[in-house]
């Protein structure tokens, strides 16, 4: 026996513009109808039994005639029925969204309510019908997208990753920047050969430098905001000690300046006079002010007055 594989119902669409047209549309008396002649309705419910009695039993053909009446004869039966859940939303006369929710469930008689199990919606959107997937598909479709996509990761992320004695667990782009690093600061510190000294391979046409400045600039400014984390809180001096062990200097100064400071100082000394054991205190400090010479008049000195005294002149 030969068996055909069909697509889920919850895959596929169905449509019959005919039978809608000779419904004369889809509307609210005939959107149960409709749905019976499509692949999604069960012919052992009691839609069907209920309209197979209408048809053959003239005291029951009104019940056919209008939803209303329809659905409330169903409502007085037990067992699986398809029902109206939500009509389509009227946002002015004449007008609205045209989708109709059908659902397939199972009805048992109870007090004070009926129990009422849920097994299957379905969408009427003006001639096509489709099913809704159930919560369980798709969660399990979307766990089956997220597996697939890890599956994917997790290979890609182990070929990227090396491993080395030096730098341990690193990835192939931290090397190709470390290395692109490198190259950066070699042909910075490198100079270029003439033209007529490097020959043809030394030759470099301007239109690879352009091609070659954006990366060569984008790779100096990677390496110059890394030296600035690492070391933005450190301050080189401003006058570097340089020279070798035992002859220390600073750069900027010299010995030039530092010879020029000793003969400065050599200069100062000369300029105060000679000093010896042989030359008295008062020779060193210096010649005093010289005295008024004498024969020369001097300035007559007052006495200090006494109280209610006028002083005179000596």
């Amino acid at each position: 026996m030969a068996t055909t594989n069909e697509p889920p119902l919850d895959e596929i669409q169905w449509r019959h513009p005919g039978l809608a047209q000779s419904m004369q549309g889809i509307h609210s008396n005939s959107v149960l109808f409709y749905f019976a002649e499509s692949p999604f309705f069960d012919r052992t419910s009691n839609n069907a039994v209920l309209t197979s009695q209408a048809m053959f039993n003239p005291t029951m053909f009104h019940l056919i005639q209008t939803r209303e009446l329809f659905e409330g004869r169903l409502r007085e039966m037990s067992g699986l029925e398809f029902i109206v859940a939500q009509e389509p939303a009227e946002m002015a006369p004449g007008t609205g969204t045209g989708v109709w929710v059908i659902r397939k469930q199972t009805r048992r008689k109870r007090e004070p309510e009926d129990d009422i199990s849920v097994h299957a919606t379905y969408y009427v959107n003006g001639e096509n019908i489709y099913m809704a997937p159930t919560l369980a598909d798709i969660l399990s479709y979307r766990m089956v997208t997220i597996t697939s996509s890890l599956n994917k990761c997790f290979p890609a992320a182990d070929k990227a990753r090396i491993w080395s004695p030096s730098l341990g667990h690193v990835y192939k782009s931290t090397l190709n920047t470390t290395a692109s690093r490198a190259q950066a600061l070699e042909s910075k510190g490198t100079t270029p050969m003439p033209e007529g000294q490097g020959g043809n391979n030394s030759k470099v046409t301007p239109e690879s430098k352009k091609t070659n400045q954006p990366v060569l600039d984008s790779r100096l400014a990677e390496q110059s905001l890394i030296i600035h984390m690492q070391y933005g809180g450190e301050y080189m001096d401003e006058n570097p000690i340089t020279g070798k062990p035992g002859e220390f200097h600073l750069s900027s100064t010299g010995r030039k300046d530092k010879l020029q400071t000793l003969g400065l100082a050599s200069l100062n000394t000369s300029l105060k006079g000679p000093t010896g054991p042989g030359l008295d205190k008062k020779d060193a400090k210096g010649d005093k002010t010289p005295k008024t010479p004498t024969g020369m008049p001097s300035k007559p000195r007052r006495r200090k007055s006494r109280a209610g005294t006028t002083p005179t002149s000596s």
